[in-house]
């Protein structure tokens, strides 16, 4: 079975090709964006299974199949959950949300390799999962974290909070107060539990809020940094994969 996977984030394509090998399944390419996707589609025989994120640093992966006829299986691994998930199973698409689960990955493969050798390569259309992902039903997004404290839980309302970063493999909530919160979940889990258009992930160890910026200065390498209201702890600063998305965003 040829195998690969195409995610913007190295260290979820990492992590996903180290449970894939202990499946026993070979990794034979890993992409990370749409431009190089088509390129390698374009030079390259397409793979038997191909592990997918929906959205790329570069634009959505749906763009790969608009410029190239890739005819290959695919397992989606997103962070979109209840509004995508009819539209994946109209198409016949196996998926796997963020953060992914070891089980639920050996689920998956198996009912790859449990396909009739006729149905293996299936010709999708994504007409409706791209009108779901692009005009999204109204959802609810989370309104506050809680943290614990000694012996007590402390609430803290998301529009108070400035900016999510990862530490010492700890998650953190920066306070308008200039405080610091340890919360549960992970920056990858995060993705879908925080409004896209109040909260953008400007790199691997931080989401920032747009109402807590105050200045955007041009940085090395066609990177941005951000000045935030109460956090200077550390250099904030807008990867340069990243840049262009979020210069949308801002609009």
């Amino acid at each position: 079975m040829n195998v690969i996977i195409i995610e913007d984030e190295k260290p979820s394509a990492r992590r996903l090709q180290r449970m894939l090998e202990r499946l026993d399944v070979k990794v034979d390419q890993m992409l990370h964006g749409v431009e190089e996707s088509v390129d390698w589609f374009s030079n390259n025989n397409h793979p038997d299974l191909i592990f997918l994120d929906i959205q790329l640093s570069d634009g959505l992966s749906f763009e790969i199949f608009d410029e190239v006829d890739v005819k290959s299986a695919i397992i989606f691994t997103t962070a979109f959950d209840e509004y995508a998930l009819q539209a994946f199973k109209l198409n016949s698409i196996d998926y796997l949300l963020k953060p992914i689960d070891e089980e639920e990955l050996a689920v998956a493969v198996k009912k790859y390799n449990d396909r009739s050798p006729q149905i293996q390569n299936v010709q999708l259309n994504f007409d409706d999962i791209k009108k779901l992902l692009t005009n999204p039903v109204e959802r609810e997004y989370k309104k506050r974290f809680t943290t614990k404290i000694g012996q007590h839980i402390k609430m803290i309302p998301i529009d108070e909070i400035v900016c999510f970063y990862s530490e010492n493999k700890g998650t953190y909530a920066h306070t308008k107060e200039g405080r610091n919160y340890l919360i549960d979940p992970t920056l990858e889990q995060l993705e879908g539990e925080i409004s896209p258009e109040t909260f953008f992930r400007i790199n691997r160890k931080f989401y920032v809020n747009i109402n807590a910026i105050k200045d955007i200065i041009s940085y090395t390498n066609s990177r941005l940094q951000l000045k935030l209201h109460s956090y200077d702890e550390q250099e904030v600063i807008v990867a340069r994969e990243r840049v262009k998305d979020f210069k949308i965003w801002l609009e």
